[in-house]
């Protein structure tokens, strides 16, 4: 016996399912996608200018060539038997993407006096996906950069490693470092609220943070309390695993990956909680 034939569906049924809006999703399950398409807004401003990525690689180009290879020479730094120029190449890649990183607000300040940050913040996107976006891109930006860097030192006879896991390994140090100075110095244009402001305190902290790590020397040759002092220094923990990762130098990985990823937590913390304090 066959069964009955199933009632048919009411019109005010359907009517409903149409009226009836989409349930939303989740904000932990948005939050991923918005921070990506705030990282590629930014990105997609390298397509139309790319002058700051060619004028960026003179300065790395010249501690190579000048700083590095004369200091190879005259052996004046204990480098225990690696040549001087492959003991400096690795900090130089951390330098160049801090110095690309660490000017960063100085673009969300322009973004405030073009009104483009002000529409930025009344979209339901998160001041932490913002932030996060915009830390990310810098460190992509910072890559590019220390890509450019890796085939200079490569062109001079630097000995690195070409392992491909190593070499993401690389590229996570590079953009973790890079999203903690970026938001260090969002953070800073949220509380300068100033161009000229923020050029002077980024220029002020940008040397002592480079010679306050093992960048150009090792901890042995430092004195005590510049020992103290980059000890704390988030590029001394960049610059430590990248030579370890490149030229297979005693490095503590997990340490350097752990401090550089809370510093960069933090930092969007910081720059994310001030957003809207810049935006007033």
């Amino acid at each position: 016996m066959s069964e009955a034939p199933a009632a048919p569906r009411t019109v005010s049924a359907d009517i409903g399912l149409l009226l009836k809006p989409p349930e939303p999703r989740a904000g932990w399950r948005l939050l991923p996608a918005r921070v990506v398409a705030m990282c590629a807004v930014e990105l997609q401003k390298l397509r139309h200018d790319r002058t700051e990525l060619y004028t960026r690689a003179v300065q790395p180009a010249l501690w190579l060539l000048i700083f590095g290879q004369t200091f190879t020479r005259i052996k004046a730094i204990p480098t225990h038997g690696i040549p001087y120029i492959d003991y400096l190449a690795p900090g130089i890649i951390a330098q160049s993407a801090m110095f690309i990183a660490i000017f960063y607000g100085i673009q969300i300040i322009w973004e405030r006096d073009a009104g483009i940050l002000n529409k930025l913040l009344v979209t339901p996107t998160p001041r932490s996906a913002l932030t996060t976006g915009k830390a990310f891109a810098a460190g992509v930006k910072s890559l590019i950069q220390a890509v450019v860097v890796i085939v200079i030192a490569a062109l001079l006879g630097v000995s690195l490693t070409w392992n491909p896991l190593k070499l993401l390994g690389v590229g996570a140090i590079v953009i973790l470092g890079s999203a903690f100075f970026s938001c260090l110095s969002m953070t800073i244009a949220g509380i300068v609220l100033s161009r000229d402001r923020l050029m002077g305190i980024g220029q002020a902290i940008t040397m002592p943070l480079f010679f306050g790590s093992n960048a150009l020397y090792p901890l042995s040759v430092m004195p005590g309390w510049l020992q103290a002092v980059s000890k704390v220094n988030p590029l001394s923990y960049e610059v430590d695993a990248l030579r370890g990762l490149l030229l297979g130098t005693p490095a503590h990985l997990a340490l350097d990956f752990a401090v550089l990823a809370v510093a960069a937590a933090l930092g969007i913390t910081a720059a994310s909680s001030l957003l809207g304090r810049l935006a007033r």
